[in-house]
């Protein structure tokens, strides 16, 4: 074991870990949270349509139900306090032309069940004057006022940022192999770096949770990721989106959405595919092909001109299609946070609250700390500033007069702090979700091999180590040095 006990471990740095290191860094509490992955918010939570849903489409008699419309509640001072990027923008469930519309008026009824306010039924003219390029055979839509958008990667690592701010620690490339127990009661983890001890252990390990739930002996979670597949546009496109757009939704499926980013980037998808293999992040011709036609649906003049990316991402769908919040009840000490797909970002800190909830039942005491830090510090984001502010920034540190990634206007003051902030970037991608730098139009292609080299010299190491993402992902297959030396030799 590590000479240091633990009352917690959190096993898993997404967007639900990350919440409820966040709720827990309030008490007097030792608490450590695990990630497998060099970065956090790097499952899951980085690749989804970044949607703070209003909650209507959830069963309220499903714990999806009855945590959505908590959390949706809960982000607007949340996203004060930690300086998290947020817009409640609203949504529209848009019935055309064919539709079963009567199925709007379920929505509205189950959304009511859910307390979800502000909802109506809009018609055709309400639609024309606020969604002007939404198609002509649009009939009538649920209006949801209190829809949002956010970034959901900055949202987990806001809360784990003021999480370690308030004495949570966080090892990252920390891979939990076994939970350990004695007569019945959880004792630590075994992973890759060493053995942790812990009193209790959150299994919070989205994709994989069933995995970490079957170390101590329980069969009936059941993951099954479900691929879905996206497009995103340049902010240089055709035509502005102004709320979330649904279709009509299906049993599985909120349907094919289009939407605006919190940058103004326009998101269409996603697909909603099962697959067996937690780690296919591809995409498909027909994936592809069914999100773009589903989008057009919606608005005919869209098209693929002004894209600048595809991507997929995994939801950790459970069995039962709803959350598995619940203590293990086989072994004292070990609770299941599993399941969590859609809403689950929106439900995030309604999660971290049921958690504790759970956690304080089965014995743990909750003690308030007397001096917690409510506040986390924006970060500088060097594209949304004025020319006049940027002068100023740039009189400060003259590191912000250095622009490195041109798309998004991104400083090298700016990598520099992601690099050594409370959770540094140790990867490309790490650096693009703190800065934006490598997600413009030219997808990295600018400002890439730059990146790569401050990464290198920041951290002191060599430039083929620096990965784009997960483990085994180097940039650079070949020895610089090496190469560098046999052509020393070659002129010798």
């Amino acid at each position: 074991m590590s000479n240091k006990k633990y009352d917690i471990i959190i096993v898993g740095g997404g967007v639900s870990g990350c919440a409820v290191a966040w709720k827990l860094s309030r008490y007097n509490l030792n608490v450590l949270l695990l990630e497998k992955e060099p970065d956090l918010a790097s499952g899951t939570t980085k690749a989804n349509t970044a949607i703070i849903h209003a909650g209507y489409n959830a069963d309220p008699n499903k714990l999806k139900g009855r945590l959505n419309v908590k959390g949706n509640v809960e982000i607007k001072q949340i996203a004060k306090d930690l300086s998290i990027p947020f817009k409640e923008i609203g949504s529209l469930v848009v019935g055309v032309k064919g539709d079963d519309l009567s199925i709007l008026d379920e929505l509205l009824e189950k959304g009511k069940k859910n307390k979800v306010e502000g909802l109506k039924i809009v018609d055709k003219e309400w639609l024309r004057e606020n969604e002007p390029h939404l198609t002509k055979d649009a009939e009538a839509a649920l209006w949801a006022p209190t829809a949002g958008i956010t970034t959901p990667w900055e949202f987990a690592l806001a809360m784990a940022e003021n999480a370690v701010a308030n004495g949570v620690e966080i090892e990252l490339e920390t891979e939990v192999l076994d939970v350990l127990t004695e007569d019945g009661n959880v004792v630590g983890v075994k992973t890759n770096r060493g053995n942790f001890g812990a009193n209790y252990v959150i299994n919070a390990a989205g994709l994989y949770a069933d995995d970490v739930a079957r170390m101590v002996g329980i069969e009936k979670i059941e993951i099954r990721p479900r691929k879905g597949e996206y497009y995103i546009y340049d902010k240089a496109k055709d035509f502005d989106v102004n709320h979330v757009i649904f279709p009509i939704p299906t049993p599985i499926s909120k349907g094919i959405v289009v939407t605006r980013t919190i940058e103004n980037n326009l998101l269409i998808g996603p697909t909603s595919d099962p697959i067996d293999d937690k780690t296919d992040l591809s995409t498909t011709p027909e994936g592809l092909e069914k999100v773009y036609n589903g989008a057009k649906k919606l608005f005919p003049d869209l098209t693929l001109k002004d894209t600048i990316r595809v991507f997929a991402g995994l939801r950790a769908a459970d069995k039962t299609e709803d959350f598995v919040i619940e203590a293990a009840d086989n072994v004292h000490g070990f609770i299941n946070v599993a399941g969590i797909q859609s809403p689950g970002l929106s439900s995030a800190t309604a999660i971290a609250d049921m958690t504790l909830d759970i956690l304080e039942d089965e014995g743990l005491k909750l003690e308030e700390k007397k001096n917690v830090i409510e506040k986390r510090e924006e970060p500088v984001r060097f594209y949304e500033m004025s020319n006049e502010e940027r002068a100023k920034m740039v009189e400060k540190d003259k590191k912000y007069g250095k622009i490195i990634c041109r798309c998004e206007t991104v400083s090298y003051k700016e990598i520099l702090d992601a690099i050594h902030g409370p959770i540094g970037a140790r990867t490309v991608n790490a650096v693009k979700r703190r800065t934006r730098a490598g997600a413009g139009r030219c997808q990295g292609g600018f400002c890439g091999p730059r990146v790569l080299e401050i990464l290198s010299e920041e951290l002191g190491i060599d430039p083929t180590e620096v990965k784009q993402e997960e483990t085994n992902s180097q940039i650079i297959e070949y020895k610089i040095k090496e190469l560098l030396g046999s052509k020393v030799m070659d002129n010798a």
